[in-house]
C-alpha cells in the first residue's frame, strides 16, 4: 500500500495580506523545486550555451534575482531606477538578457558556481519578502504607472506584479529544465 500524499499551498505567516502571502508562498515552492532539480549543476553547465546567442542556465539565474529586485523596487518602493547593484552586486544588465544574436554569456559569468548563483536569488528573495510584508489587500489594486523608452506608458497594479513575478519565475525554470536536457543530450555519444 502506498503513502499517500498532501499537495497544499499555505499563506505564510507575518504578512499583512494572506493574498500577498500566497503569492510569496508560490515562489518559495518553485524555488524549491528548482533547487531540487539543480543541485549537481557544475560552472560548466551554468555556463553553457546550446549555441551563440542562447541562454545559458546562469544567466537565468542571474536573470531570476535581477527580475525580483527591479519589479519590487519600481512597484512596491515606487523607484523610478531601482539600485540593484547595491542589493545584488551585480548591475541591471550583468545577467546578459536579452542576449544579441551570435552572442556568448557574459564574461562576468563565467566558472561561477551555484553556490555564486544561489546567493543571488537569496540576496534578492531577502529583498522581495522584507517589502512584501507590509503590503495590505488595498495595496494590490494600487496601480503604478511607467514610462516606456518609447516614451508609451504602461500600468501595472501591485497584484500583476506579484503574478508576473510567479509566471515568469516559472516560465524561465521551465527553460532551465529544457537547457540541462539539451546539456545532457550534447554530452551523449550518437550511436548508429
Amino acid at each position: 500500500m502506498s503513502t499517500p500524499t498532501r499537495s497544499a499551498i499555505e499563506p505564510l505567516p507575518g504578512y499583512r495580506s494572506q493574498e500577498v502571502s500566497l503569492f510569496v508562498a508560490q515562489l518559495e515552492d518553485q524555488t524549491r523545486r528548482l533547487r531540487e532539480a539543480t543541485r549537481d549543476l557544475t560552472p560548466d553547465e551554468l555556463q553553457w550555451q546550446a549555441k551563440p546567442g542562447m541562454n545559458s542556465i546562469g544567466m537565468l539565474f542571474a536573470h531570476f534575482a535581477v527580475v525580483e529586485v527591479w519589479w519590487t523596487g519600481v512597484v512596491v518602493k515606487g523607484e523610478a531606477a531601482p539600485d540593484i547593484r547595491s542589493i545584488l552586486g551585480i548591475g541591471e544588465d550583468d545577467d546578459g538578457l536579452p542576449l544579441s544574436e551570435g552572442a556568448a554569456p557574459p564574461a562576468h559569468l563565467n566558472g561561477k558556481d551555484l553556490a555564486y548563483f544561489d546567493d543571488l536569488l537569496k540576496r534578492a528573495r531577502e529583498f522581495y519578502t522584507k517589502a512584501l510584508v507590509g503590503l495590505t489587500d488595498a495595496d494590490l489594486s494600487r496601480e503604478v504607472v511607467r514610462k516606456r523608452p518609447d516614451g508609451s506608458e504602461r500600468t501595472v497594479t501591485v497584484r500583476w506584479y506579484l503574478y508576473h513575478v510567479l509566471e515568469h519565475f516559472s516560465g524561465h525554470f521551465g527553460q532551465i529544465l529544457l537547457l540541462r536536457h539539451m546539456y545532457r543530450l550534447a554530452r551523449v555519444p550518437v550511436k548508429a
